[in-house]
């Protein structure tokens, strides 16, 4: 059986601060009402190694048991798309994703609601030759996976912010056979924007140049890029497991900004990644630390702005968030937890 970080390694794995905070969460979360369900099942993503980003819902089995989660399941998604389509489909209860995925699917109508924000910043725009700016993008080839994929909405999110037409202005390439990194690393295509760990592995293999990172460049580092999201049924059925599994998907959050070491072998250890030395440089990148300061709310107008700009949306920002949104237990966390 594979080693899962017990109880004890989030207590004695972390600083007392941090310790503190979470045996606070315990006590605190013993006062509610207990989940009206005690299953619940998150995204295990099946390419890309694993999305390391999303570190948080991978390493918070036992602080769900915690909250009163008995039956913690793993459902396998090819991707961050492929895994809120399946949350719309009810086949998982919570997932993180691209809030422009969250804002393409709420704008079709699909039964999602967005119920806080994880981080900000874990995307880089890679490129070959003298590109130097999203403009330079202009006749250019961009590799994504798909038409619609994280990849294509944020780069026309992008282009859109500075002017550029990314249906007329920028030549995407989609290859079935070959991923997109693999396409860029290969030299065949000028452009493309990865998430941990591919910035991690270009880096290190000194492969193309970064012109965008979010994680530090304005206006991307303001907004969060990667928000969770829930069921639409299963948020209003279930309004306390909602608030708990969010509070323990919170505290993991916190888990990873203190023990980026144990966090990366942990989920290597359970085969959500294949490499430690990638997973601990994304983890100690990925400002996970913004949840506290950063509104979900403008990000999901930030990116519907964008998206309608090119097209990719009907719905004005106000729609997007006044349907498919729900912040309250997100905003109820935030004073709990603030000390």
């Amino acid at each position: 059986m594979r080693s899962i970080p017990t109880r004890r390694d989030l207590i004695t794995g972390i600083s007392s601060t941090a310790a503190a905070a979470l045996l606070g969460t315990l006590r605190s979360s013993a006062q509610e009402a207990p989940p009206e369900i005690t299953t619940i099942r998150l995204p295990k993503y099946t390419t890309n190694g694993a999305n390391v980003c999303g570190a948080p819902l991978y390493v918070v089995d036992e602080l769900l048991r915690a909250e009163g989660f008995t039956d913690i399941r793993y459902i396998a998604a090819e991707s961050g798309a492929t895994g809120v389509k399946m949350v719309a489909r009810g086949e998982i209860d919570i997932e993180n994703s691209f809030v422009g995925t969250l804002v393409v699917l709420i704008d079709a109508g699909e039964a999602i609601t967005a119920i806080g924000g994880l981080h900000v910043g874990c995307y880089e725009l890679f490129a070959h030759g003298d590109i130097r700016s999203i403009k330079d993008l202009k006749g250019r080839t961009v590799g994504v996976q798909h038409l619609g994929s994280t990849g294509h909405l944020l780069i026309s999110s992008m282009a859109a912010y500075v002017g550029l037409d990314p249906v007329k202005e920028i030549h995407w390439v989609v290859n079935s056979a070959e991923s997109p990194m693999r396409l860029f690393a290969d030299g065949k295509i000028d452009a493309f924007i990865g998430f941990p760990p591919e910035p991690q592995e270009l880096r290190t293999r000194k492969i193309g140049h970064v012109i965008v990172n979010t994680t530090r460049d304005r206006p991307w580092s303001q907004y969060f890029c990667c928000t969770l999201a829930g069921n639409r049924d299963f948020v209003q059925r279930h309004p306390v497991a909602t608030k708990r599994a969010l509070r323990a998907i919170i505290k993991a959050t916190e888990f990873c900004i203190a023990q980026p070491e144990l966090v990366a072998k942990k989920i290597v250890e359970l085969g959500f990644t294949g490499r430690y030395d990638y997973a601990l440089q994304a983890l100690n990148e990925v400002a996970y630390a913004t949840w506290r300061d950063f509104q979900p709310e403008d990000a999901m107008r930030f990116y519907s702005l964008r998206l309608r700009e090119v097209g990719m949306i009907n719905s004005t920002p106000n729609k997007i968030i006044a349907t498919g949104t729900n912040w309250r237990f997100f905003n109820e966390l935030k004073r709990e937890l603030k000390s």
